[in-house]
């Protein structure tokens, strides 16, 4: 699958790149399309690629040793992982499985070893947005170590919505599937209390839900629950 240089120009990992380098660093590039379900790797698999998401919803899940999943984050076009090797890993220590049907674009590690020292600038851009990740995950933490369930749970509906919502009659509809059981992996609560809240959200008009749908009919709602003022 070709990808014209054009369809990746806008994202933040290009930035200040020019189209020279770009169209250099899109020859050792390889795209495919994960269908719904699918993996891109799995936890355990050998790391040996370095993946941009271009098109679609990824779910990033983790199995700790107990056997339970843990929910780690959503990722959206633009992202970058499977960087596994940058904390010395020599495997993947999470699970990307695509929410939807999906487009990924994948660089093997020495590749893009190679590219990344005639290209700094890219560097430059994945150490930016790595930070950011490091920065939402401080938050998170924060949240869980500090904060009730219900505003954990708002908290994470609204960087959803942020990321992933379109604005529709009813309000901001989440534009892929995502389930209660998937909000409750990722606040560290559970999917009892989570239904027992989004329920008494849906009472109060804040949001709407039917099968592994979510919208956000009163955005201004939900954030005075996130900022501790329902």
């Amino acid at each position: 699958m070709k990808i014209d240089i054009f369809m990746v120009r806008t994202l933040s990992l290009f930035s200040d790149v020019s189209d020279a380098e770009l169209t250099r660093l899109m020859m050792h590039a390889t795209a495919r399309r994960v269908d719904r379900g699918d993996a891109v790797f799995e936890q355990g698999e050998d790391a040996d690629t370095f993946y941009l998401l271009l098109n679609g919803r990824l779910k990033v899940t983790q199995l700790t040793p107990e056997g339970r999943q843990i929910m780690v984050r959503i990722l959206h076009p633009g992202d970058i992982f499977g960087f596994a090797r940058a904390t010395t890993r020599r495997d993947y220590p999470v699970t990307a499985r695509a929410a939807v049907e999906s487009i990924v674009v994948g660089w093997s590690l020495t590749a893009w070893d190679a590219v990344v020292e005639a290209t700094p600038r890219v560097a430059i851009n994945a150490m930016r947005i790595v930070g950011e990740r490091l920065d939402e995950a401080h938050t998170r933490l924060c949240e869980m170590s500090t904060q009730e369930v219900e505003r954990r749970i708002a908290h994470t509906v609204l960087r959803i919505a942020r990321k992933a919502g379109r604005k529709e009659a009813d309000g901001i509809c989440i534009d892929f599937p995502i389930t209660r059981q998937d909000i409750a992996e990722m606040t560290g609560s559970t999917l009892h209390t989570v239904s027992r809240i989004m329920s008494a959200w849906e009472v109060q008009g804040i949001v709407g839900s039917g099968r592994q749908k979510l919208v956000v009919c009163n955005p201004a709602g939900l954030m005075q629950i996130a900022e501790g003022h329902p």
